[in-house]
């Protein structure tokens, strides 16, 4: 791509479309992980009881991509990415904690927390994040004092 090109899409992102589209990358990246070479599921019963966990990767793969498209959502349509990017890690801290109650898997809460904060509340604190960021303060003002 030319220069010109990149900064027109950029410029077409925005900074919520940049931040969705490298959030959906990601949990796409993360659920393809799972369908070359599928890791031991410790800790993950309570979703593998029900499906294999490479069916489970599809959810990072589908939810990914729906967040990766709202990103050239308008402006105010791009909920349903932050929504669907949600999905994914939401899904795993519940299973990892319920792996810690049962007793399955004690490091279960550390990788909880890890989901819930690492994914789950930056996603929330992007979704709050406006597209266009305060103009800077004037040059020359000096403070009052």
């Amino acid at each position: 791509m030319t220069g010109a090109t990149l900064r027109r899409v950029r410029k077409h992102l925005g900074r919520r479309g940049a931040i969705l589209l490298i959030f959906g990358v990601g949990k796409i990246c993360w659920g393809a992980s799972f369908l070359v070479d599928p890791p031991e599921p410790v800790g993950l019963r309570l979703l593998t009881q029900w499906r294999g966990l490479q069916d489970w990767a599809w959810l990072w793969i589908v939810c990914g991509a729906i967040t990766a498209g709202s990103a050239f959502a308008r402006i105010g349509r791009d909920r349903v990415g932050f929504l669907a990017a949600l999905i994914p890690p939401s899904v795993w801290s519940v299973a990892y904690l319920a792996a810690v109650l049962t007793g399955d898997y004690s490091r279960g809460a550390f990788v909880a927390v890890w989901y819930l904060t690492s994914h789950v509340a930056v996603i929330m604190w992007a979704a709050t994040v406006p597209e266009y960021s305060v103009p800077k303060s004037p040059r020359g003002r000096r403070e009052a004092g």
